[in-house]
């Protein structure tokens, strides 16, 4: 990859990091710039893209859990929708290439297989959105979350199964081996350490075990190392392996969208095909919001997620790539489904942006399309006369809630997103429920009823601790609120919205830790003269 290749993607990529966009939109246009240019891929980047495709395939499984998978909303919402979409897009996309060229227009082959490359959602942007809005945790966010490694699981059998390659029987042998390996992957893992050869251990699992080792029986290599991270995901250290291989997986998915967009030129045909899928596009969101009502979630759950899923997909992308490698398809549809993801991605970010500003008004006309009985999600109630809240049960939150409820025993609740979390706290005998502090909903329940004195904000991350604060402004709580954060910076922004109370974890424990030094210290050498300064503690 030469120097032109990394400036021209540096470029476009930081211009869609200022308009608030995914930087992979950016990298799709450089490689349109570059493809002008007259710039051509060649095998070194092709090698990176391959590799950036694989090792997302095995973040995939470090992150899955098959018992989130296993919810109906999940597997048969995905199942459902994404057949659905194949059913109706195939015939549409088929009849206006057949009014537009005639008889050179698509075949019936390949407008189903379009139809399938669109039915998919993007990951890249999901993952970001929610994680920007501080909603990876939320329902709606497990929800989306679940879905879109459905649909990567869909997509990867598909392009192991649909070349007609099959695998031979090694194979039999290779998975049970694999399976009876897992607690030697474990073990290699809590082994590694924290630097660069914890990392270079997550690539020898994903290149080596599980991708060689597929494709070493006549399976696809991808689908072997999302194997192998569905094998490890298990390990208490399966997040932080993910989080080190991060900005590895991003950094060779720049080889992947410049390869797209170097495939072939921007023609009419290719923008104008774009613009339509994109007049397409709030089908899929309508579909999904549809679906996911039918099984029990609430208006604002299912439209939420539906937001977060309404793009097309970078693994669209990689079927059409598969087609084009195959001789299914011209390089021109893959261009299409780029542009298609790029102009998706434009319509969806401000969309989630301000998705729970555009739900509150029209909430009552979306909650006719619940239908009855409850999610085992559902909302919780405050019903004991608590008026204490607590929102996030890590560590921070588990200190305030037992230093809060031994000065107020019996008035102080804790609620958390995850629940896992709130299955232990409970088996604790804390006082603990499944909620969300950004769910409209849930405050539309208390406020009314002022059912709280005090808020206290103590979730893991400041995106999210400040999404809540918008809500309960939004919703005119008359309580006081109180935040905790890691950053003088954050604590500023903290104090900008209005909250009574903002906490630097970082600032007060270094002042705490250093008291507790000087009180051990006057323990030990009580004949030394250094004494604690009270007007120093005042500050």
């Amino acid at each position: 990859m030469d120097t032109l290749l990394i400036a021209i993607a540096f470029l476009f990529g930081f211009i869609a990091q200022m308009f608030k966009l995914p930087p992979l939109i950016g990298f799709l246009v450089a490689g349109f710039v570059l493809r002008a240019l007259g710039k051509e891929g060649g095998e070194t980047l092709e090698s990176i893209s391959n590799l950036g495709v694989t090792l997302l395939l095995f973040s995939i499984g470090l992150k899955l859990r098959i018992r989130n998978l296993m919810r109906p909303e999940i597997w048969a919402g995905t199942s459902i929708h994404s057949m659905l979409v194949v059913l109706l897009f195939g015939p549409i996309l088929y009849g206006a290439s057949v009014l537009i060229a005639g008889a050179a227009g698509l075949d019936w082959r390949t407008a189903f297989l379009l139809a399938f490359a669109v039915s998919f959602s993007s990951t890249v942007f999901a993952v970001k959105s929610l994680t920007d809005n501080g909603d990876l945790g939320s329902l709606h966010g497990r929800a989306a979350i679940g879905i879109l490694v459905m649909q990567d699981i869909i997509a990867v059998l598909f392009m192991t199964f649909s070349t007609g390659k099959l695998p031979t029987l090694w194979i039999f042998l290779a998975i049970p081996l694999l399976l009876l390996c897992r607690p030697l992957m474990g073990w290699m893992l809590k082994q590694s350490g924290q630097g660069e050869l914890f990392s270079l251990c997550g690539l020898f699992l994903a290149l080596v075990v599980g991708a060689a080792a597929f494709e070493g029986v006549g399976l696809k290599a991808d689908l072997g190392a999302l194997f192998v991270g569905i094998l490890v995901g298990w390990h208490p250290r399966a997040s932080e392996l993910r989080k080190s291989l991060n900005q590895v997986v991003d950094l060779l998915l720049v080889g992947f969208f410049l390869q797209i967009g170097l495939e072939a030129p921007i023609t009419l045909s290719a923008l104008g095909w774009a613009a339509f899928l994109l007049v397409l596009l709030p089908i899929k969101s309508i579909g999904f919001f549809t679906l996911l009502t039918r099984f029990h979630l609430r208006a604002r759950t299912s439209f939420m997620a539906s937001a977060a899923l309404s793009t097309y997909s970078e693994f669209g992308l990689i079927v059409m790539a598969l087609g084009v490698s195959q001789g299914w398809v011209g390089p021109e549809w893959l261009v299409a489904i780029a542009l298609a993801l790029s102009f998706s991605i434009f319509a969806a970010a401000p969309l989630n942006r301000r998705a729970e500003e555009i739900y509150d008004p029209i909430s009552d006309f979306l909650h006719k399309w619940e239908t009855k009985g409850s999610h085992r999600d559902d909302l919780p109630m405050i019903e004991n006369g608590e008026r204490i809240a607590i929102f996030g049960m890590g560590r921070v939150g588990m200190a305030a809630y037992h230093a809060l409820e031994g000065r107020f025993p019996g008035r102080v609740i804790g609620f958390d997103r995850d629940p896992v979390g709130v299955e232990g706290h409970r088996e604790a005998e804390r006082n603990v429920k499944l909620a969300d502090a950004t769910d409209s909903d849930f405050w539309e329940r208390v406020v009314p009823n002022d059912d709280l004195d005090l808020v206290v904000l103590a979730m893991p991350t400041h995106s999210a601790n400040v999404h809540a604060i918008n809500t309960l402004m939004r919703h005119d709580f008359k309580g006081v609120v109180a935040a905790s954060a890691q950053f003088p910076k954050e604590i500023k922004e903290l104090r900008a919205l209005g909250v009574d109370s903002a906490f630097n974890l970082y600032a007060q424990a270094g002042w705490s830790f250093g008291r507790h030094i000087m009180d051990v210290f006057h323990q030990q050498r009580p004949d030394l003269s250094i004494t604690w300064s009270a007007e120093r503690e005042e500050q």
